[in-house]
């Protein structure tokens, strides 16, 4: 595994340690697209923060900008999972995380 991955994988770990970043990922099925505003009615959290999630997501390649639209004077972005690492697959179907707190 070359140094660039690991370090790769890392900050996805360090991403996938926030419940609220693994369900935006769990939220997002593999071909669809959605925009935080959606993602945010679904999992009942307000905008700014789950806006703030995403751009982490996107920050460390786990969600990739798919789409901008402008609405009502602002632009909406509209995002898909990237995710492709069997682990990391793996880590978002374990109920267990869900258990545990933040960052551990």
């Amino acid at each position: 595994m070359s140094t660039a991955n690991r370090s790769d994988n890392q900050t996805l770990v360090n991403a996938l340690n926030h419940r609220l970043r693994r369900q935006i990922l769990r939220a997002m099925p593999d071909s669809n697209k959605a925009s935080p505003r959606e993602l945010a009615e679904r999992l009942g959290e307000p905008l700014g923060n789950l806006s703030y999630h995403v751009r982490v997501l996107a920050d460390c390649g786990a969600l990739v900008l798919v789409e901008e639209k402008r609405v009502r004077g602002t632009t909406q972005h509209f995002y898909r999972s990237s995710v492709t690492a069997d682990w990391a697959r793996s880590l978002l179907e374990d109920s267990a995380w869900e258990s545990a707190p933040d960052g551990r």
